[in-house]
């Protein structure tokens, strides 16, 4: 029956795409062939902001409809029709802009660029989810998140993946996330929206590679829930690590958990902790060696991963535009019936000494050799968390959401046979 009106329903959000071709456009598209184009921040129409507060107002309506959802009615009906308005909303009617995944990067340019001037919208689209995480779990992810609405109507047959595919994987994230704040950080780009898989379908504008790319993951997502969100994206990261310091999260049982096992293969994003009992338990001396392994091993693979980091900066910074620049004034175009890039056109219309551009240039590689320091060390320390996490054995009794990675979709409820009162 949901599938059938999953479908329905997508055929009456294309209808709605059409029709919000004619509407007003309140933040400009990234641009997937020639680069990012920066939000509008100076002297926003007085439409647009309206608008702009609106959607801040949809957003934190949605948020507390969806929590009261989860957390108080446990109603996975609910939810599915949340999502659809989500999907509706900030996907179909707001073409994806602005969204909390992409609002990262708004922040760290903001951060690290005090002439960007930052909208409201990008910080209240980045803040808010977190803040409800912080209390009820990653409900945004649940039903209000577009992306994770659009995968979650194709999930028809999904697949457990087990658990160590699913640690190798969930790397991913940690390393876009890096990424993504390295090269907004330096100015460089917003790769998340040029690299965003959905937003060419909500707007019907994306190059063919676009294109490909998310009809690709829908098309794993029959078979692999959720690809995007659980392999991909760099926002599920932050909600993952705040998640895990919920007040109160979704559970599976409203009480005592039975031990039926009725929910064991409920969750198609194996988010869900069996109980693990331990029959011998570990020895003082071996938990000893444990303690001093892990005590070396995370500096170890932070310093190998800072210094892999930073070896890496020079193709890092190759798509910067100075560095870009700077490399086509040393290698020039030497063939009379080629013409000249745009930059060094560019470049000979400002006026500019090759002398500054070299500087410029060489400023973002230094910025790059100590971004990628600071990513490498990230990313090992990742993998130490990861390997120490492995290593140590949680003892539980009960059927249990991990809150990391849990999405709150609720599904694993109508599993258990024990209901409210």
């Amino acid at each position: 029956m949901k599938k059938s009106l999953a479908l329905a329903f997508l055929v009456f959000l294309s209808a709605v795409q059409f029709l919000n071709s004619y509407g007003v456009q309140r933040f400009p598209k990234p641009e997937f062939e020639s680069g990012y184009i920066q939000p509008e921040t100076l002297l926003p129409n007085p439409r647009a902001e309206a608008l702009a507060l609106m959607d801040i107002a949809v957003l934190i309506i949605s948020l507390s409809v969806v929590s009261w959802l989860v957390i108080k009615k446990r109603s996975r009906n609910g939810v599915f029709w949340m999502s659809l308005f989500a999907l509706a909303y900030f996907g179909f009617y707001r073409e994806g802009c602005i969204c909390a995944i992409g609002s990262i990067q708004n922040v760290t340019l903001a951060f690290f660029d005090h002439s960007y001037l930052i909208s409201i919208s990008a910080i209240v689209f980045f803040v808010t989810p977190l803040v409800y995480t912080l209390f009820f779990g990653r409900t945004f992810c649940a039903a209000v998140c577009p992306f994770g609405a659009m995968q979650d109507l194709v999930a028809f047959s999904p697949q457990k993946l087990g658990s160590r595919l699913n640690t190798v994987l969930g790397i991913i994230p940690y390393i876009y996330l890096g990424l993504a704040v390295l090269y907004a950080a330096t100015g460089t780009d917003f790769i998340i929206c040029r690299y965003d898989p959905f937003v060419g379908i909500w707007r019907l504008n994306a190059s063919f590679g676009m294109y490909m790319f998310g009809g690709l993951l829908l098309v794993t997502g029959i078979f692999i829930a959720r690809p995007y969100c659980r392999f991909l994206c760099p926002y599920g990261v932050l909600l993952n690590w705040v998640s895990r310091f919920s007040r109160k999260h979704i559970t599976i049982t409203p009480s005592n958990c039975i031990q039926c096992r009725l929910c064991e293969n409920s969750c198609p994003y194996d988010a869900i902790d069996m109980p693990v009992t331990v029959k011998n338990p570990e020895d003082k001396r071996t938990m000893g060696r444990k303690l001093i392994f892990i005590t070396f091993l995370i500096p170890f693979l932070m310093l190998a991963g800072g210094w892999t980091g930073s070896r890496l900066h020079e193709p890092l910074a190759s798509v910067n535009a100075k560095v870009k620049l700077a490399k086509q004034i040393l290698n020039p175009v030497t063939d009379k019936n080629q013409a000249e890039t745009f930059e060094i056109e560019a470049f000979k219309s400002a006026g500019k000494q090759q002398a500054q551009v070299f500087a410029e240039a060489s400023e973002v590689l230094h910025e790059f050799y100590i971004g990628g320091w600071i990513l490498g060390g990230f990313i090992g320390l990742v993998f130490g968390g990861l390997i120490v996490g492995r290593m140590i054995t949680k003892h539980r009794t009960d059927y249990i959401p991990n809150k990391g990675t849990c999405f709150s979709c609720v599904r694993c409820v109508d599993y258990c046979p024990v209901k409210l009162p």
